[in-house]
């Protein structure tokens, strides 16, 4: 992801989730880049000039008749080293599909070369409509990146597709795009199942054994692949701050055991599985079922008895080897090392691609208080025919870009 400033254009549309365009510049500018806000007539009607004027930093017009003398309806789209839409109603899909070119939103889309990101926001039946479809497919195919909206409640009582993604969403995936992330649609119509998060074991009502994963890097790979046209599930172990990537069905879990229940009922029929959530190793043999205290518990608490959990990705590998499963899916698995004197953290993630048998692995070495919860990755994706790609360090989004691009990859090779 690009971290010098930039000249971002936000686009807005005359729609009712125009306000949410307020969060998205706040949220360029709070990154460092230089905003312009152009608005159409009919998005004025629901956010002022005024309040995009004063969040920007910059002047609001909405008409190729204002500042004619800077040739601003040429200019803007010349300078801009990425453009984002949000809101993008219907009606600026078709005006931008057959370029139409009769106010400065539009006129600027046809001058910038740069990368252009849509997000769509509309009712549902809007945005399902056979005309706007063939819109989106045709700015695909010139290029635009069309995100897909996300499903939710919607102007009055109505709930489906056609959601605006949220501002932080919306930034993380043009940044990603603007990166040169892969937002072609090579996963369309694969069906993607991935675990997220740590696992939590009971040992009281109100302790528990977990871990530091925050599911940040599962849910940009889920992000990423309904944006690459997968359809995609999850099964999420304690990671409710995270907004829902767009299009996911999530199933939410807690233990192990938990999990390993969740996953299998949706395995049957998965074209890609990736094992990302980080799954306790362990969990105690007793679960006490009111709090222990300090002083009467004192030995229960010092010494827990522990048993091994289910080993989840290699049970899979094994069910989908033995024809246990009706489909053959890629299986991925992760491996969060450490490393020590005497063992290098690559070489035990090796061993574990051979103990695990998946297809591949991506390792990151997390010590010294790296990877978990933080922003960025890198690693090496490890392939069970010996292949090592390392993944640079990046945004977990840009992290994801490499990992589906290698999946897409061996999907096609074994179509």
């Amino acid at each position: 992801m690009s971290t010098s400033p930039m000249n971002v254009v936000v686009g807005v549309a005359g729609g009712i989730a125009a306000y949410k365009a307020c969060h998205v510049v706040r949220h360029f500018k709070e990154a460092g880049h230089q905003v312009r806000v152009v608005p159409t007539a009919a998005a004025l009607n629901f956010v002022g000039a005024a309040t995009f004027e004063a969040l920007s930093g910059n002047p609001v017009s909405a008409t190729v008749f204002d500042a004619v003398d800077e040739v601003q309806h040429v200019r803007v789209g010349k300078e801009a080293d990425l453009v984002v839409i949000a809101p993008a109603t219907a009606d600026l899909l078709a005006r931008m599909a057959h370029g139409c070119a009769d106010d400065l939103l539009t006129t600027t889309l046809l001058v910038a070369t740069c990368p252009v990101v849509v997000a769509p926001a509309m009712h549902t039946e809007m945005w399902e409509h056979p005309a706007t479809q063939a819109n989106v497919e045709l700015l695909r195919s010139r290029g635009v990146i069309v995100l897909e909206p996300a499903h939710g409640r919607l102007t009055g009582n109505d709930t489906g597709p056609g959601r605006l993604l949220d501002p932080e969403q919306i930034v993380t995936l043009a940044l990603a795009a603007n990166a040169s992330t892969s937002f072609r649609r090579d996963l369309e119509g694969k069906r993607v199942l991935i675990t997220a998060g740590g696992t939590q074991e009971h040992i009281d009502p109100v302790r528990y054994i977990g871990n530091h994963s925050s599911g940040r890097q599962a849910y940009a790979l889920a992000e990423l692949a309904a944006q690459r046209g997968a359809e995609v599930s999850i099964v999420a172990a304690n990671t409710e701050v995270l907004p829902t990537p767009a299009g996911a069905v999530v199933a939410r879990v807690r233990s192990a055991r938990d999990l390993q229940e969740a996953v299998f009922e949706r395995a049957e029929n998965q074209d890609v599985i990736l094992m990302v959530a980080a799954v306790a190793d362990v969990r105690p043999a007793e679960v006490a079922e009111t709090k222990l205290k300090k002083g009467a518990n004192d030995a229960q608490l010092q010494q827990l008895t522990l048993k091994e959990n289910p080993d989840i990705l290699r049970s899979l590998v094994q069910a989908r080897d033995s024809g246990g499963m009706k489909a053959q899916p890629l299986i991925v698995g992760f491996a969060a090392e450490t490393g020590s004197k005497e063992r290098d953290a690559l070489d035990l993630a090796r061993e574990k691609l051979k103990r695990k048998g998946c297809d591949l692995l991506m390792f990151n070495e997390v010590s010294g208080d790296q990877v978990f919860g933080k922003l960025r990755n890198r690693g090496v994706l490890l392939g069970s025919d010996g292949s090592e790609t390392p993944v640079a360090d990046g945004t977990k989004l840009e992290v994801a870009g490499v990992i589906l691009d290698e999946i897409a990859e061996r999907l096609r090779r074994d179509s």
